[in-house]
């Protein structure tokens, strides 16, 4: 299993929308492209000089289906946050391995 991280630290002065827009629109379009078995979004707890962080990370069963995702979805994806949100944001990726998890 994998998990595709998306930190993202969103200006202030759109983050009350953008927040909305995340939780109505583009999560459930990540998970409406099949790839992703669930998504979970936290804030990141760490003052940052300009802006708040966010992380969202969407699981995956395995490298294939993220591939997958990188060719038919992504670029399409991105650019519906740049349209809605221009300049307004800073996003890095980076791709987890699950190890283990442990649920009591």
């Amino acid at each position: 299993m994998l998990i595709y991280n998306v930190t993202i630290n969103i200006d202030e002065s759109v983050h009350d929308k953008w927040l909305e827009w995340m939780r109505d629109k583009h999560i459930p379009d990540m998970l409406d492209t099949g790839k992703f078995s669930h998504a979970k979004m936290v804030k990141v707890l760490v003052e940052e000089e300009t802006g708040i962080t966010y992380s969202i990370q969407y699981t995956t069963q395995d490298r294939k289906t993220l591939e997958a995702y990188y060719r038919e979805d992504a670029e399409r994806l991105r650019a519906d946050a740049q349209k809605h949100f221009p300049n307004k944001f800073v996003a890095f990726r980076t791709e987890l391995e699950v190890i283990s998890q442990q649920i009591p």
